[in-house]
């Protein structure tokens, strides 16, 4: 099988992006193995801090390999958002494919700092570590009712962006262009800056850009994103929001059901047709 690497420079050369799907059970995770199956896409499956806490480090790594092994897929397992350095250690470790260290909220040096020494131990065991610069100040867990504002100091400076790549050697960069965490349903869908976005690719040179927040955004961006350079974009609230509120509709028009096989293959088929949806706007289908 070819290694993440592998794909997300193929990505990058044939303009297209690898999905990354949170999960924080076993039936998500299917839901997202069973549409890269369908469909022939590489995929990455992605635990936050809190979600692998949940789930287990090793748990999520023996998983992937049993379900690589059974679908011969290109599957790939990230910690996402990792904030603590031990952690992220563990998360190596444990097996782990890439690790995204989340240092956003420290001082500039900081950042980079901390970024070199994830790095520096990642490359001992071939895992490939994402860094961030700029902020997503919103939460994967929440649906906002009002169009807000993201402030410019939350934005991706273009000239910070190229100062943390050269000195903390990251492989990926999560940038922040308009995205953000959660989705938006005041009816005003967040517009992506192209514009900042092509300025980020101009002086990143050959490090992997990333787009966070994926949920939400107009699929008109998420082409024009692609284009413009972005190879992995991650989808979290909008898997979230498919499998609980198929549990809910099936569970409230099924009081007595208490068999949990049968109500949560439902919510398994809701996150498989969210996948599909997903990795075909994203263009990975039929790239392995």
């Amino acid at each position: 099988m070819n290694n993440l690497k592998f794909y997300l420079k193929k990505a990058r050369k044939e303009k297209w992006a690898i999905g990354q799907f949170n999960f924080s059970t076993e039936s998500q995770l299917k839901g997202v193995v069973s549409a890269a199956q369908n469909l022939k896409s590489p995929v990455i499956l992605g635990t936050s801090e809190g979600e692998s806490r949940f789930f287990g480090l090793e748990e999520a790594v023996a998983l992937r390999n049993v379900l690589r092994k059974k679908t011969r897929l290109p599957i790939f397992l990230n910690l996402d958002h990792g904030k603590s350095l031990d952690y992220l250690e563990e998360a190596i470790d444990a097996g782990y494919d890439m690790v995204h260290f989340d240092g956003s909220k420290l001082p500039s040096e900081e950042n980079i700092n901390e970024t070199k020494k994830i790095v520096k131990y990642a490359r001992r065991k071939g895992v490939l570590v994402e860094g961030e610069v700029g902020m997503f100040a919103t939460d994967s867990s929440k649906m906002y009712q009002e169009k807000f504002e993201i402030k410019e100091e939350l934005l991706t400076n273009p000239e910070e962006s190229v100062k943390y790549i050269d000195k903390s050697k990251v492989l990926l960069l999560a940038i922040s262009v308009g995205n953000f965490h959660g989705i938006e349903i005041s009816g005003q869908n967040p517009r992506l800056l192209l514009n900042r976005l092509a300025e980020i690719k101009r002086t990143a040179k050959d490090v992997f850009l990333v787009l966070h927040g994926g949920s939400g955004i107009l699929e008109e961006d998420i082409r024009q994103a692609i284009s413009l350079g972005i190879v992995k974009i991650n989808i979290n609230t909008e898997i979230r929001l498919a499998f609980t509120k198929s549990l809910k509709d099936y569970l409230e028009e099924n009081l007595e059901e208490i068999t949990p096989y049968k109500y949560l293959q439902n919510s398994t088929e809701a996150v498989l047709k969210l996948a599909e949806e997903k990795m075909l706007l994203f263009g990975s289908n039929n790239k392995i």
